[in-house]
């Protein structure tokens, strides 16, 4: 390869290796590396919604809980998943970056789902089993069993919290927008990014409750806990072949600037010359692996 066919190899989009040193399109990125991400996927929502598909039926049958109370506390603890995916990116975007955000979360989502596991299996920390139908006859669910059992769904939701947000843009950045072919390659990607999402789903709300009604919640829950250790075990696989990019700065403060921003320039003439918008040169943006955002004429 040639001094000059080596310079286009590199990507134009800011990606790195894990030790920030500009990476080859032919050695890093797209589908040898997104082929990881999209296996990974189909594993993880397998083992999300292996948990969250049949969570009331588990609350009001072994929890011996009021199914108002059961689909209160399995409301609240979706709701805390769909929140800490905030943190998770601002951390990953203003400090540690994707890749190890990720690491880290996965790590705390597999002990909150092993913690699950045992506490749905072990003598002494599972709930009493009860034979009757009336639930106010069953003994009541210790303090312990009950603290062992939140704890595992509320650590799991704090390690989703850092995965969900950052896997897909970890797909994402393994093309690079300035390619052409990358680009499109991309559009593709998150075709089979969904096409994973819905395999695992379908797989999970179907054989998983399907063991988990008629074989027992030890397996339900314990194959779940295998399928997130073979998504992790997955990913991990594919480092060498990652691209990664930098912490760019937390988003809240760019967006606090441009809030400053519109009331200070609130009264400033409307600019016709479009290349007056950038105040960077062009190849400033690219350096950067960021674009130049075009004026609009609505919302003026």
């Amino acid at each position: 390869m040639t001094v000059e066919e080596a310079g286009d190899d590199y990507t134009k989009d800011g990606t790195v290796d894990l030790r920030g040193n500009p990476v080859r399109r032919s050695q890093r990125g797209r589908w040898k590396a997104c082929s990881f991400v999209v296996v990974y996927e189909a594993f993880e929502r397998m083992a999300y919604y292996g948990i969250s598909s049949n969570l009331v039926i588990y609350m009001t049958t072994k929890l011996h809980q009021g199914t108002v109370k059961s689909s209160n506390n399995v409301t609240n603890w979706v709701g805390t998943i769909f929140l800490t995916p905030i943190l998770g990116a601002y951390v990953a975007d203003a400090h540690l970056g994707r890749y190890l955000t990720f690491v880290i979360s996965s790590a705390i989502y597999f002990l909150g789902m092993l913690m699950l596991t045992l506490s749905v299996s072990i003598p002494g920390i599972k709930p009493p089993e009860c034979s009757t139908t009336n639930v106010e006859d069953c003994e009541k669910t210790s303090v312990l069993q009950l603290a062992v059992f939140y704890g595992a769904l509320y650590t799991l939701a704090i390690g989703t919290g850092g995965t969900k947000p950052n896997i897909s843009t970890i797909g994402a950045d393994q093309f690079d927008a300035y390619d052409p072919k990358e680009k499109t390659q991309k559009i593709s990607f998150f075709n089979w990014w969904m096409f994973s999402i819905f395999f695992g789903t379908l797989f999970a709300n179907t054989i998983l409750v399907y063991v988990q009604d008629n074989v027992g919640w030890s397996w339900g829950y314990g194959l779940p806990t295998l399928g997130l250790a073979i998504s992790i075990l997955v990913f991990l696989f594919g480092t060498p072949f990652y691209r990664h990019k930098l912490p760019s700065g937390s988003p809240f403060m760019k967006m606090a600037r441009v809030i400053v921003a519109s009331f200070r320039k609130a009264k400033a003439p409307m600019v016709r010359d479009l290349a007056r918008f950038h105040e960077l040169p062009s190849l400033e943006y690219k350096q950067k692996g960021s674009f130049p955002i075009l004026p609009t004429p609505s919302l003026r």
